[in-house]
């Protein structure tokens, strides 16, 4: 009988885990809201549940070997933490935060042991949801940036969405979705509970230089440069570059003996370049 996984939302991360864990022989069920979203589930073959469904949600975190939760968390913390009221048990969990959590270190570096200084409202409720999973025995996945196909720099700039915001001296680490469904099958194998582990590339470097690898990479022009607190831009972003750090990965590499595919936005963005390129010829 495969071992099940369980994944409490099933976004942009937990598709990209559904299907290295799928191809591992793990057999899906991920929650959705929506019914056009669970039928969209069933028919990848994965088993559908809606979060409000109390027992068929408690039926399917009681059978899993392993869960891992994705939502962003409110006031009262983590929803998934409330819906499952999880004690210490004797299978993986992995709770997806956010480098967010460090707050500003203008530019300097932060590791797992750093101190926590969140600057937002988000970022001091990742801590606190951080906390409810620690206390389960969770392990903690403090993820920077992520992007992959449908969500990167290349297709915005094909389609002509891409902007060029602009904060001198900022800088900031990625993750290629892949990378982080890699990180977490290799964390499936290597459990530690109640470890806490930063899951980022190699290179953190400004929006610009990615940017202007992306434009020259795809032979396009640059949009015109936004001051990165241009009224315009939302209270989110803005927020955003408001953090200026340097995220370790380290301790992911040694501990889970992981590595990126994609060490840097350079290969990152030549790959998923390469995969549109082939859809359009096809």
């Amino acid at each position: 009988m495969n071992e099940k996984l369980l994944i409490f939302g099933y976004g942009f991360i937990g598709a990209a885990f559904a299907d290295a864990a799928r191809a591992a022989g793990y057999d899906i069920a991920a929650t959705a809201r929506t019914a056009e979203k669970r039928d969209t589930l069933t028919a990848q073959g994965l088993t559908a549940i809606d979060p409000a469904d109390h027992a068929a949600l408690a039926e399917a975190y009681a059978s899993a070997n392993a869960v891992l939760i994705t939502p962003a968390p409110d006031d009262a913390g983590c929803p998934a933490f409330a819906a499952l009221s999880p004690a210490p048990a004797q299978k993986w969990m992995g709770y997806l935060s956010t480098t967010g959590v460090y707050g500003d270190r203008n530019g300097g570096w932060v590791f797992e042991d750093s101190s926590l200084e969140p600057t937002s409202a988000e970022g001091r409720r990742r801590v606190f949801a951080e906390s409810q999973w620690l206390s389960a025995g969770a392990q903690v996945f403090r993820l920077p940036g992520l992007y992959g196909p449908g969500r990167n720099v290349i297709e915005r700039l094909i389609d002509g969405t891409a902007r060029r915001i602009h904060k001198p001296g900022h800088v900031f680490s990625r993750l290629h979705h892949d990378d982080c469904a890699t990180a977490l099958m290799a964390s499936l194998k290597q459990p530690r509970p109640g470890g806490i582990y930063n899951l980022c590339d190699d290179e953190p470097v400004s929006a610009d230089t990615v940017l202007e690898y992306a434009a020259e990479l795809c032979g396009l022009p640059l949009p015109p440069v936004i001051a990165w607190d241009d009224p315009a831009l939302s209270g989110k972003m803005q927020r955003f570059y408001n953090d200026n750090k340097r995220v370790s990965n380290a301790r992911a590499k040694a501990e889970l003996d992981w590595r990126p595919r994609y060490p840097t936005y350079r290969e990152g963005l030549s790959a998923i370049l390469t995969s549109v390129q082939a859809g359009k010829k096809a």
